[in-house]
């Protein structure tokens, strides 16, 4: 049987329950690890690395926050190999249980003033743990949603896994904008705790769902035979170019989302130009339209081309992230959910696309590993070091706009590694897939 008679007999219900289980399981993952920068960037300083400069504090706190980057491309190795050779469902239901368990006990954690210089261990121990986990759910998930697509339907599935990363954003963001709203006092004491404990309510539903989900067809047709007996080495022997171009690609992604989720908060804070209130308020109305817009534009780069979706959406935020910081230095909360909602809506042109792109540049027998590591190594090279160069940055500068035109370069690198894919690179998995790659 072909790929695509497989996929054309996939029963409707089977579907249903794929897009549960990517949507769900990575909005419930995402959740768990942006809850943290959002923690990192209100209340862990003063709570895990106390001290007389704020800066200081800060910056220690968004260095744990990078350290779960640190743990991810490792997390996309290990859990990418065994993706590879026992399969992809037993990965979503390992990476989530990790998530869930590291993340509760974030919220149990003594703080620096009960047990000292153990709190902080504590705390980035955890926080690797987080990291590795995520590191092998993102190439899970994709892979489960589009190795169980028609070809007709490859970008649109593919899209499901990237709307749970502004999902679980919209719901760490709204979890801490409810605790915010309580006494500064209490917040420090209990408040910021809530939110991590109830991860493990949310977890324990998403495994539940994920439980119910076959292996996906493409692996089931592999066979034993067919898979390589150490995918990562395979993958980077037969596709070095591939994998540069991929990683290269997500820098700019990384770099963006989490310089104006994340880093944006603590700057509006200490700069005194918008209140935390009003940062998060932004940041919950941008989510629920990235929501929105990234199965669009996932399925309609399915028509229009993959690689000119990507590009295009590169290049207007290399452009929209200097009104973005003049919109947060302005005190408009207007001009600010403006910037914000407009930024959602670029990143969504990319950022929607850009999964089944990625996944159709390897085989099905390297495909979880390769994935993985292009993936979280850009993300790493991207994401996990942005909030401290823009710390550092404004520091050194004075302004916001030396952080706009980190971004805008960072973007501009990511747009020149999409441009280079070849065609007939994007051949690969299209093979084992069906159809052909937008």
């Amino acid at each position: 049987m072909t790929d695509t008679t497989q996929a054309r007999t996939t029963s409707p219900a089977t579907m249903r329950r794929v897009a549960a289980s990517v949507l769900i399981g990575t909005t419930i993952e995402w959740y768990d690890f942006i809850l943290y920068g959002s923690a990192a960037a209100l209340v862990l300083g003063p709570l895990f690395f106390p001290g007389g400069d704020p800066v200081a504090s800060t910056l220690l706190a968004f260095s744990t926050f990078a350290v779960g980057f640190a743990a991810r491309p490792l997390g996309g190795v290990v859990l990418g190999h065994f993706g590879d050779r026992v399969g992809r469902k037993k990965m979503l239901v390992l990476s989530l249980s990790m998530m869930g368990v590291a993340t509760a006990l974030m919220g149990l954690l003594p703080t620096y003033e009960t047990i000292g210089v153990a709190a902080p261990v504590l705390l980035v121990l955890l926080r690797l743990v987080q990291g590795f986990g995520v590191g092998g759910e993102w190439g899970g998930a994709v892979l489960t949603a589009v190795e169980y697509a028609s070809p007709a339907r490859r970008g649109f599935y593919g899209s499901l896994p990237q709307v749970g990363v502004p999902a679980g954003l919209f719901l760490a963001s709204g979890a801490f904008f409810l605790v915010s709203l309580m006494p500064e006092e209490s917040l420090l004491a209990w408040g910021w705790r809530i939110p991590f404990v109830v991860s493990i309510v949310l977890v324990g539903i998403g495994l539940f769902i994920r439980s119910r989900l076959e292996d996906t067809p493409v692996f089931a047709r592999l066979g034993e035979q067919g898979r390589a007996k150490v995918p990562v080495l395979d993958a980077l022997r037969r596709y070095p170019r591939q994998i540069l171009l991929a990683t290269g690609s997500m820098i700019s992604t990384g770099a963006y989302f989490y310089i104006v989720n994340t880093y944006a908060l603590s700057y509006a804070k200490s700069s005194g130009t918008q209140t935390s209130g009003a940062m998060l308020g932004a940041v919950l109305l941008a989510a629920l339209v990235s929501v929105a817009t990234l199965p669009f534009f996932g399925g309609l780069a399915q028509r229009r081309g993959r690689r000119t979706m990507i590009v295009v959406g590169l290049a207007a935020m290399a452009v929209w992230i200097f009104p973005t910081f003049a919109a947060i230095d302005s005190g408009s909360v207007v001009l600010l959910c403006a910037a914000y909602v407009v930024g959602a809506v670029l990143f969504a042109v990319s950022y929607g696309p850009q999964a089944t792109f990625i996944t159709e540049l390897f085989d099905a027998s390297v495909r979880f590993s390769a994935s993985s590591t292009s993936f979280q190594l850009g993300v790493l090279l991207g994401g996990g070091i942005a909030p401290i160069v823009a710390t550092a940055l404004v520091a050194g500068t004075g302004t916001s706009m030396s952080v706009a035109g980190y971004v805008a370069a960072l973007s501009l690198l990511s747009l020149a590694c999409v441009l280079l894919v070849r065609r007939s690179d994007l051949e690969h998995g299209s093979r084992d897939l069906g159809g052909e790659a937008a």
